[in-house]
């Protein structure tokens, strides 16, 4: 005779059976692998894929597999981690900075459990193990982007109060050094300067008009350390974004970070998504310029520069020549999301700018409708070259045109920019548009994956006191419950 309604029992049945169901992905270990995801501009197939064959056959690494996955990433499998830090480093000496190359750790959970959102438990770095980043920041980056910002002040301050120069400047030392027409009143323009920027220090020139502004050395100080914890902030903001738990993101020093990653499944990605320092710049395009004199030359307008489109397939780059004054930076930015764009249905990201941006935005488009309007793709990708035997660390500034389009009307805080390559460069751009852009750029000084170590020896102890308790507990309920505690224990 039943104790229970039968529901309840049917209950308990279901209940067990959807438990071991979504349990199942912890059985499957996870395979040593390196994971080869294009940089911006690169494409993965199967060229990409024979090549990579080729240089790991050459080094005598043995593969489980070598696959394209369904997020377009490269994934070779392999037998164990010696294997797998052979290989990472054959392929990071032959496909250069052209592709990003991480160790990685591949699931093996068949995919109809991954299909029904079954996922295995994620412990933290001292148990499961994850990625360990040792990352330096760049000071210097830093400071010169302060130096840029200042002189363009000067330039916005006289422009608007109708003060006529010939040249401002930023030197080596990082003053700006300004050169008045001779049409202008010096007096006025200290003025203006004194008045609009008060915390810069003016300075006399060689002649009466001209003056140097310099920015204090407290002001610079402060820029360096705000770099950094502007860059342990934004670290933070895309590491929320790629969903990693418990994640650890300390100071080190003067200028370095430690990021340390648990249980992560896609260091290439994490890898990338963190070291980038991806923005957009909107710039005017500068008409009456002789682009192929500029080419051959160098003789560019001074107040132009010349930029490339990004090359497409079958598509070479081509040249074009951009107003040097920046309209809106991704400093006003305060939103981001991948889209598509409503003429052609390319990927693009939707851009919301903060009311700065938005009023010099609506400024500069009110006055230049029918006229050109490019968006710049700024990214600084770090590299590494052996230089008599010794480690040279650089940061190589890629600047490429990713739109071009007329001003059909009066534009505000709101855009889409199109004309990206993929809609997981869409992505990835909103991404790091969303989190913040770097104070300053980041090198990878240290990678390595961390194993379990100590973490190893206390999940076996504990695995081994659930088992000796659990059957104390079975053994208990038998010979004291007899035949029920038979029943209990199956």
């Amino acid at each position: 005779m039943l104790e229970y309604a039968r529901w309840k029992y049917v209950l308990i049945l279901l209940v067990l059976l959807v438990s071991t169901l979504y349990a199942l992905p912890n059985i499957y270990p996870q395979d040593p692998s390196v994971q080869v995801t294009a940089n911006h501009g690169s494409t993965v197939d199967k060229a990409m894929q024979a090549r990579v064959e080729n240089t790991l056959k050459k080094a005598s690494v043995r593969t489980k597999g070598i696959e394209i996955s369904k997020d377009g990433n490269l994934l070779v499998r392999l037998f164990d981690a010696n294997e797998q830090i052979k290989a990472a480093d054959a392929l990071r000496g032959e496909l250069g900075s052209d592709y990003v190359v991480a160790l990685n750790l591949a699931s093996t959970v068949p995919d109809w459990l991954e299909k029904i959102g079954a996922k295995p438990m994620l412990l933290g770095l001292d148990l499961q193990g994850g990625v360990h980043f040792l990352m330096q920041v760049d000071q210097q980056a830093a400071l010169a982007k302060r130096f840029d910002a200042t002189a363009e002040d000067v330039r916005t301050t006289l422009r608007e109060n109708g003060v006529a120069y010939t040249a401002v400047e930023r030197r080596p030392d990082g003053s700006v050094l300004t050169t008045l027409a001779t049409n202008a009143d010096p007096a006025k323009a200290r003025q203006l300067i004194a008045k609009d920027l008060p915390n810069l220090l003016l300075e006399d020139g060689t002649t009466d008009r001209q003056f140097t502004v310099r920015i204090p050395q407290a002001e610079l100080d402060k820029v360096s350390t705000e770099a950094i914890e502007q860059n342990v902030s934004t670290l933070r903001n895309r590491i929320n974004e790629l969903g990693v738990a418990e994640p650890i993101i300390q100071r080190q020093g003067t200028d370095r970070v430690v990021v340390q990653l648990p249980g992560v499944q896609d260091t290439a990605q994490a890898k990338r998504i963190l070291g980038a320092t991806a923005t957009l710049e909107f710039r005017g395009v500068y008409e009456g310029g002789d682009i192929q004199d500029a080419i051959k030359t160098g003789n560019v307008p001074p107040d132009a520069r010349l930029f490339y489109t990004s090359g497409k397939p079958n598509i070479p780059p081509r040249p074009v020549l951009l107003k040097k004054r920046v309209i809106v930076s991704g400093e006003q930015l305060v939103g981001a999301q991948s889209t598509r764009s409503q003429d052609d249905g390319s990927p693009a990201v939707s851009i919301t700018l903060n009311s700065a941006g938005g009023q010099r935005m609506f400024d500069y488009s009110s006055e230049n409708v029918g006229k050109g309007l490019a968006v710049v793709y700024i990214e600084r990708i770090p590299e590494v070259k052996l230089v008599d035997g010794k480690e040279v660390r650089s940061t190589r500034v890629k600047e490429e045109v990713i739109s071009i389009a007329n001003i059909r009307e009066t534009l505000g805080k709101n855009f889409i920019t199109s004309g990206l390559d993929s809609p997981k460069d869409a992505a990835d751009l909103a991404l790091l548009l969303r989190a913040g852009a770097l104070a300053a750029p980041m090198e990878f000084v240290d990678e390595r994956t961390v194993g379990p170590s100590l973490g190893k020896e206390n999940v076996d102890r504990g695995m081994t006191a659930v088992l000796y308790s659990f059957s104390f507990a079975l053994i208990f309920f038998i010979f004291y419950s007899r035949m029920f505690g038979v029943i209990t224990c199956v």
